[in-house]
């Protein structure tokens, strides 16, 4: 289980490129994956002998456009786990995947398909995201070693706080930065500091001016609460005669932070503290792959759902399609289509009985759609309109919304994303369960999948559902 408890760890994909960074590692991880693309479509028409006709120039356009925005910047902290490195490569394929489908479906629209030799566009399509990866693994080394030859910025953190050596342990475990962490400035005596801040410390805020001076201090990092904004003006009015660089670091470790970036709101410098995972080229690639997954899903499962809906129809009065009302993206109703499996339809609206072991309600045929999740099936027309997706927290009846939200903190948090017809707390084991300890459970592991997305996660969530439907204890 992937613990919401820990420190926010930013993840370089989501997070622009500091102005504090060496030009180097700025191209590195702005331009590496959009660039990587073109230069392999180049050796492909070079293997194949084949020039760099128009056709061939507009796909590496595309491709260079389409890979900045779905495979966004370089993560550098490349993780050193082999399983870690899978899920890495997996993911780089399945957004690769994307930008493949993008650029197919614009060269059909604009019936440039057949003019191209796709033993060069195949060639280009399989080794491009090897090489991607490659690129990702080996980036940081080649870094370190450039680096080396530089001379390296120096920088002071102002606070001897947990937050202050945090940010210095992350600085000094990133050779690639360039950077040397001098040390701390603190009123506190050092028995009052954690420990390794005080063997690191240099001298009372008050001194910070004269040393930055002294010493050639290229940063400042200020990792003071903003309670104590007295002592922080004080500090930034005695380092406005300093060429130095100043950063304030917020403290946000005191939330449980959702999707944490940072923006411009017309040039005021804003911090998303809850938002939704899926802004710019992730929205597009979300939607793109839950319209294709439930396209697909319906045409390959047409003949069960047809069963299905002819078994209802013809064991039990009333309609085929069960229609509910819940809360989807942004709180707001959304109706939502099942499988009737029940003798009566209540909307849950203002009431809701959850369902029991042995429930008098469920009809024959409703126990079995129940037990194997067919009762479902019609949700991925919910998907098609747009109003859910094939992956998100499950939608709850408005009823047990209302109950909830008023018992469990952040619970309304799970609607900043649409819902899903399967989720990461359904294939963890909490499907089912009215009670506020598994309600809870759920709650947690809806805020870690909007914490943590990816289109890797969705598609191990995919996987993982057709394991757990079939031994589902929870489903009756």
């Amino acid at each position: 289980m992937l613990n919401s408890r820990e420190p926010i760890q930013y993840n370089d994909r989501a997070a622009s490129v500091s102005a504090s960074e060496p030009l180097s590692l700025f191209v590195v991880k702005s331009l590496l994956y959009p660039i990587v693309p073109v230069l392999t479509l180049g050796l492909s028409l070079i293997l194949w002998r084949e020039g760099l006709h128009g056709q061939y120039f507009l796909v590496a356009v595309l491709a260079f456009i389409f890979a900045a925005e779905l495979l966004d910047a370089v993560p550098l902290d490349a993780p050193r786990a082999r399983s870690l490195a899978i899920a890495s490569l997996l993911d780089i394929v399945a957004r690769w995947l994307l930008v493949i489908l993008f650029i197919w479906a614009l060269l059909e629209v604009a019936g440039l398909a057949d003019r191209f030799n796709w033993r060069v566009l195949l060639t280009w399509a399989i080794s491009t995201p090897i090489i991607l990866w490659c690129s990702q693994l080996s980036a940081p080394r080649i870094l370190q070693r450039a680096g080396a030859k530089r001379s390296r910025k120096k920088i002071v953190i102002a606070g001897a706080t947990d937050l202050g050596l945090k940010l210095a342990e992350r600085i000094t475990a990133a050779p690639w930065l360039e950077t040397d962490v001098i040390g701390f400035f603190d009123d506190r005596h050092a028995t009052r500091l954690p420990s390794r801040c005080a063997s690191h410390l240099l001298g009372k805020l008050s001194n910070v001016s004269e040393f930055v001076a002294r010493e050639g201090i290229d940063t400042v990092y200020v990792t003071l609460p903003m309670t104590r904004h007295r002592r922080v003006r004080e500090l930034l009015l005695s380092l406005g005669d300093s060429t130095a660089s100043i950063y304030f670091v917020p403290d946000l470790t005191v939330c449980d932070l959702v999707q944490p970036r940072f923006d411009l709101v017309n040039g005021v410098p804003v911090v998303a503290v809850c938002e939704s995972p899926f802004y710019g080229g992730r929205g597009i690639a979300k939607r793109f792959s839950d319209i294709v997954i439930a396209s697909l899903a319906l045409l390959v499962i047409s003949p069960v759902m047809i069963s299905v809906a002819a078994a209802i129809k013809l064991t039990s009065p009333g309609p085929i399609i069960f229609k509910q009302r819940r809360y989807g993206l942004d709180g707001k109703e959304i109706i939502v289509y099942k499988f009737r499996s029940m003798s009566v339809t209540e909307d849950g609206q203002s009431t809701y009985t959850q369902v029991q072991r042995n429930d008098v309600r469920v009809t024959s045929v409703g126990a079995f759609i129940r037990a194997t999740s067919l009762d479902e099936l019609p949700q991925l027309l919910n998907v098609l309109e747009g109003t859910m997706s094939i992956v998100g927290p499950r939608p709850h009846a408005i009823a047990v919304n209302e109950q909830y939200r008023r018992l469990i903190p952040g619970y309304m948090v799970r609607h900043k994303v649409k819902p899903g017809i399967t989720g990461w707390a359904q294939v963890n084991g909490f499907r089912g369960g009215d009670d506020i300890g598994s309600m809870r459970q759920r709650i947690e592991f809806d805020l870690e999948y909007l914490q943590h997305w990816s289109l890797t996660l969705d598609l191990m969530i995919i996987l993982r559902t057709a394991l757990v439907v079939w031994n589902d204890r929870h489903a009756y």
